[in-house]
């Protein structure tokens, strides 16, 4: 008999227990989109089914969640519950090496001056990101972009400006790119450039700033996730030798 007990701990937390012991882990939590995303992290498929019971009946609809594309028991167990594929976005290895990457040579435009990880200001760099923000809602569509897991901070999503390297054109910050600290492997969360100025040769410069930092720090490789549907994303990281090694399907249920 299952005894196996789905408790609503707090808001977007939920447990699976069994006597008294957590067997199991579901979270909800919004992205500064609005999209409603969801994890399930469990041993058992009867736990994992419990939980995913126990949200689905608590929450509004449409949900979101991420799978690897390989992982095909996990996606199954979120078909199982009505969900389809919506889109995918790849997994990139990326190396550091400037005689890999071809970036040792890359320098920013005339006028253009990059600011390392931690330099950036945050009211110039909040205004920089809602821009851009607002550029590829208008082009591409935010939907498009890697399922980053940012949280809410009075509709700002720059929360940590150390994160953040930036290339700056006088007073104005006009290209950004976000890395988390992940260890061994950091993460490029987001790499971006206003669309007055793009194909300058920005974005590269900042490529070869930060993956030069990381390469003197010790550190091999980083990992970037790129929307399927953002050619030029995956065209940039393709010609600085970045290797595909997996692919991430977003799923919903509307």
């Amino acid at each position: 008999m299952d005894t196996t007990k789905i408790t609503h701990v707090a808001d977007g937390h939920w447990h699976a227990l069994e006597d008294d012991q957590v067997v199991g882990r579901g979270e909800a939590w919004s992205r500064h989109d609005g999209r409603l995303f969801l994890n399930i992290d469990a041993w058992h498929d009867t736990t994992f089914d419990r939980l995913a019971a126990a949200m689905l009946a608590d929450l509004p609809r449409p949900l979101h969640t991420m799978v690897d594309a390989d992982d095909l028991a996990l996606k199954s167990q979120w078909e199982r519950r009505g969900f389809t594929a919506l889109r995918s976005e790849f997994v990139y290895r990326v190396p550091t090496d400037p005689g890999l990457t071809g970036l040792g040579p890359a320098r920013p435009p005339h006028g253009v001056t990059i600011l390392p990880l931690g330099a950036a200001e945050k009211d110039p760099l909040r205004e920089l990101d809602r821009t851009i923000r607002a550029e590829v809602e208008a082009t591409l569509g935010w939907r498009e972009m890697p399922a980053e897991v940012l949280p809410r901070l009075d509709d700002a999503t720059v929360i940590d400006p150390t994160k953040y390297a930036v290339a700056a054109e006088g007073d104005r910050y006009v290209g950004l790119m976000r890395v988390a600290p992940v260890p061994r492997q950091p993460r490029i969360g987001l790499i971006a450039v206003r669309a007055d100025r793009q194909r300058r040769g920005i974005a590269r410069a900042l490529l070869a700033d930060v993956l030069g930092s990381l390469h003197r720090a010790g550190v091999g490789t980083a990992s970037a996730e790129v929307g399927a549907a953002n050619a030029a994303a995956d065209a940039l990281f393709t010609t600085i030798g970045a290797q595909r090694v997996g692919t991430n399907l977003e799923v919903v249920l509307h």
